[in-house]
């Protein structure tokens, strides 16, 4: 199926793995509103939510850009209310703002922990739950969270205790989400890669340049994530995908060119975390 005139509601997108997917749903001609906080240019990272609707509209769809932060209860509303005025409906939303701190339980600070909660779990189930009602009258109605399968493995959960309870809480508000609105036809399910992706989190947050040459591009994740919105909402809800498995189940067996270096063999990639 084609996202040509599908109307995508998104949580950030002004740079990387989310301006990827609203890009790869450009080139069918979709509709994709971002609301995302960065109406400046940061200092240290490229792409405001203006320039990503530029974007969106040379790769060939429409744009709506939203200035709003996912935290605030009434830009969730606006946001829902102005995608739908704009584009006549929403038949997707994903889940994509997301805060990451690796930090141990004694070194996070409550601020950065209360913020990591407010963003990744707060909003996934505010911005979802607001569009609900919009989503119910889509033909094909999704929701996706760029979010981890449940692994209760001690080396994750130890790990980085606090992140951890906020990726997993996007994953269980998604999949509750899943059951509790399965009879109105809406798929509500996670994606997460099996490699590190190359992005401004990554170089910041894991390991600056030497992690972004072993980890590969965002397109990886925007034709995975593609896949699944565009398939029929009945195949599949309430599931936690892998980037990898779902490009494979699409008959992708070749991955080498979406290593951020090419040449670098799949072997040599950074693994990405919570998965076994």
């Amino acid at each position: 199926m084609s996202l040509a005139g599908k109307t995508i509601l998104m949580s950030g997108g002004s740079r990387g793995i989310g301006l990827a997917i609203a890009l790869r749903a450009a080139a069918d001609g979709a509709n994709i509103a971002l609301m995302a906080k960065t109406d400046t240019p940061h200092p240290k990272l490229e792409g405001t939510v203006h320039s990503a609707a530029e974007q969106i509209r040379a790769a060939g769809g429409q744009a709506l850009p939203i200035v709003g932060d996912v935290r605030n209860d009434d830009d969730i509303t606006e946001a829902v209310m102005k995608t739908a005025g704009e584009f006549g409906g929403i038949d997707v939303v994903i889940n994509n703002a997301s805060v990451i701190d690796l930090s141990g339980s004694l070194d996070l600070a409550a601020k950065k922990y209360d913020l990591m909660q407010d963003v990744n779990v707060r909003g996934t189930f505010m911005l979802s739950r607001a569009a609900v009602p919009v989503l119910r009258e889509s033909a094909n109605p999704h929701i996706l969270s760029l979010s981890p399968p449940l692994n209760l493995s001690p080396r994750w959960l130890g790990a980085h205790t606090g992140y951890t309870m906020a990726k997993y809480g996007m994953t269980m508000a998604t999949l509750g989400l899943a059951a509790e609105f399965a009879d109105a036809g809406i798929a509500a399910n996670t994606l997460w890669p099996r490699t590190t992706i190359a992005t401004a989190a990554v170089q910041f947050a894991l390991g600056g340049d030497r992690m972004m040459k072993v980890s590969r591009i965002p397109e990886i994740y925007a034709d995975a994530a593609y896949a699944v919105i565009s398939a029929p909402s009945a195949q599949r809800t309430g599931q936690t995908l892998i980037v990898e498995d779902v490009l494979e189940e699409a008959g992708v067996t070749d991955f080498s060119g979406y290593a951020a270096v090419p040449g670098t063999p799949d072997d040599a990639l950074f693994p990405d975390i919570f998965l076994d």
